[in-house]
């Protein structure tokens, strides 16, 4: 295992964490009767997995229904001092509630402290007022540091990078998880206002929100060679210094496997990284065209100033992962969860346009006249069952 300084907080934290919300048995908390013991025993062999690996760092949440539960049965076992344990509450209008979700949190894992504490999804102005307003969830958090329960604070997100960034600027956290891979690198900027912060850099799922790796398209597959699509995303993100370390979704103790072959060639990334990315960057421009490769975001309205609240944005940006690299089912499920993904998805489908309406909102593209046919055509592409997100499965 690799390891890098983990910003201010100064842990030396694995390049790979062990992400804690494929492996645990019910997205809802339930009595410790029901788990089933091959369940709980495949939980537990991943963590002795991850640890002989050397992947250290733990990460879960309250709001990964049983996790906290069933990590409680093994975390006590181990020596305290040889991982780093993180878990995240949400911010709660109420500061009580949530230091009251954080005792329950320390209650079911069974543990005295945690050394990372996230508030968990700063992912619009009303989550971050709740976070950071006097006597809000960061002053709880503060509260529970100085009573030696939380070591470094943090936040999680799903946001814009404009939340991210200015969440980043308050300079009141240690460390921020965020989504940044291959396919999306639109939060570039906000890593780099998190290095001024001297914050470490935690990067969520990158192997299922970067195009659900785990089951590439063949396309991809060739597109990739000589690596598969899963080390090549791992490769991409840790060639990037700024990036601390990679949240893997283990849902079994094999599934580090595919991630620790990236290991060895960590040194050779500006070698094996650019005939990869320049294949993926021509057949892109191949089948979508160079002009709307390169200009395509200029221009396009927040979903909060699109009539209908319509994501242009991400549906676009769907419509050309599938059409260049062939991610269709990653692409639908991401599509059909407009709608229904609350703040951590947010904004609509484009089921009904109105091009009228759109003209005004559009008016600083450069494809104002295109753009309301693409989007009934990646409609009729991605459209289909709504779906919802883990959590409320």
């Amino acid at each position: 295992m690799q390891y890098r300084r983990f910003g201010r907080t100064e842990l030396s934290m694995p390049v790979f964490s062990c992400g804690g919300m494929r492996y645990q048995y019910k997205w809802q908390d339930l009595p410790q009767s029901q788990i089933p013991a091959a369940n709980q025993h495949n939980l537990e062999a991943t963590i002795h997995r991850a640890l002989e690996l050397g992947i250290n760092h733990i990460e879960t949440a309250r709001g990964y229904g049983s996790s906290e539960m069933q990590l409680g049965r093994v975390l006590p076992q181990l020596p305290r001092d040889k991982f780093i344990f993180q878990t995240k509450i949400s911010p709660k209008p109420d500061p009580k509630e949530f230091r009251r979700q954080f005792q329950q949190s320390l209650n079911f894992l069974q543990l005295d402290y945690v050394d990372l504490l996230g508030i968990h999804g700063i992912n619009n102005e009303i989550k971050l007022k709740q976070s950071v307003r006097p006597g809000g969830c960061w002053e709880v958090a503060k509260q529970l540091q100085q009573e030696g329960k939380v070591r470094f604070i943090g936040f999680s997100t799903h946001g814009s990078t404009e939340i991210i960034t200015k969440t980043i600027e308050t300079g009141l956290f240690d460390y921020v998880n965020l989504h940044w891979y291959y396919i999306n690198q639109w939060n570039w900027s906000a890593i780099e206002a998190a290095q001024r912060q001297d914050m470490g850099v935690f990067i969520i799922s990158p192997s299922d929100k970067g195009g659900q790796l785990y089951n590439p398209p063949q396309k991809l597959v060739e597109l990739c060679q000589p690596l598969s699509p899963m080390m090549f995303n791992d490769l991409f993100c840790l060639s990037h210094p700024q990036v601390h370390t990679l949240s893997i979704g283990a849902a079994r103790p094999s599934d580090f496997d595919e991630h620790l072959k990236v290991l060895p060639l960590l040194e050779r990334a500006s070698e094996i990284l650019p005939p990869i990315l320049e294949r993926l960057e021509r057949e892109a421009i191949a089948v979508l065209g160079e002009d709307w490769v390169r200009n395509w975001r200029i221009g396009l309205p927040n979903y909060e100033k699109t009539p209908g609240k319509i994501n242009i944005p991400v549906i676009l940006w769907l419509r050309n992962l599938t059409l260049a690299y062939d991610l269709l089912e990653f692409s639908q499920g991401r599509y059909n969860l407009l709608g229904n993904g609350g703040d951590w998805f947010p904004g609509a489908k484009a089921k009904r346009i109105d091009r009228r309406k759109l003209q005004s909102c559009l008016a600083d593209s450069p494809y104002a006249d295109k753009i309301p046919d693409l989007l009934i055509e990646s409609d009729r592409l991605l459209g289909g069952k709504e779906v919802q997100r883990l959590s409320q499965s």
